[in-house]
């Protein structure tokens, strides 16, 4: 159970870095996807904070909660 516990939040955070990047992608690569007045270092930065955060909340999975040796 700890295993398929710590596997499944692993994938749930980054699956929500890679949805997050792929916004900035957008923007980044096609800018007419984007509403004209979008404050566009506003919403790169929106972005890159949600990537942040999941990426801490990885890491935090990956030193502490570590399989335990056999």
């Amino acid at each position: 159970m700890r295993t398929q516990l710590i596997n499944t939040a692993r994938a749930y955070f980054k699956s929500h870095i890679d949805r997050h990047r792929m916004n900035v992608e957008i923007m980044l690569n096609n800018p007419t996807a984007i509403h004209d007045h979008t404050n566009w270092m506003a919403a790169m930065e929106t972005e890159i904070a949600h990537m942040a955060e999941y990426q801490d909340k990885l890491d935090i999975l990956e030193t502490y909660f570590k399989e335990p040796f056999k």
